[in-house]
């Protein structure tokens, strides 16, 4: 598929009035490798359910970074087995223990952050990428989480020429809490993030 700036913001300016699996079905009718991500954060249900129930074979892709709450690794097994994801899972490849005795968990402010950023996040997601190759990827991300996220809309292409549908762009919290209500869907706000550590950063993932 190839966009112009011009067909996609028709498109979204189309979208932004329909029903999200309207929004999904037209994507996945144009792909041919689509994968969907997630970190199994606050309502990362809600995207999971919703292409999962028009294409209960799409991979999705969770990167884990190993410093996960309790409460999301608890989340994601039971998210994990009430839709029956079809899951690929990457880690990366320096183990958590051998990162805490060569550099520990840097702060934000840190210079070995980046480098830290780049072991847990940004690896495993290119690996990821590379290995699944995707022309649609299916993302939670919202406006008002960032400042750049405010920049995209439902669709939009990123630097690898890969289509990003975000169906759930202009949601707010309560019509997501609606959402996981509606279906039964579980949800933990228990979550952190070590290479964003704060809500308005950005670990490098979409950018």
């Amino acid at each position: 598929m190839t966009f112009t700036d011009k067909h996609l913001e028709h498109l979204n300016a189309q979208f932004r009035g329909i029903p999200t699996e309207e929004i999904i079905a037209w994507a996945l009718e144009y792909s041919r490798r689509p994968v969907l991500t997630t970190n199994f954060g606050p309502y990362s249900s809600s995207i999971l359910h919703a292409v999962t129930e028009i294409k209960n074979d799409v991979p999705v892709i969770w990167c884990d970074t190993g410093y996960n709450t309790e409460a999301t690794y608890r989340h994601a097994e039971r998210v994990m087995g009430q839709l029956d994801l079809n899951m690929k899972i990457y880690v990366p490849r320096q183990s958590r223990a051998r990162r805490e005795i060569l550099m520990g968990q840097p702060s934000i402010d840190n210079p070995e952050h980046q480098q830290f950023t780049e072991q847990v996040k940004l690896e495993p997601f290119r690996r990821a990428m590379q290995e699944h190759r995707p022309d649609v990827w299916f993302t939670n991300i919202r406006k008002g989480q960032t400042a750049f996220r405010d920049s995209l809309d439902i669709l939009s292409i990123n630097k690898d020429g890969i289509l990003k549908v975000s169906p759930f762009y202009y949601w707010t919290d309560l019509e997501l809490k609606g959402y996981l209500k509606q279906h039964q869907l579980p949800n933990e706000m228990d979550y952190f993030d070590p290479t964003k550590v704060l809500q308005h950063r950005e670990c490098g993932i979409h950018l």
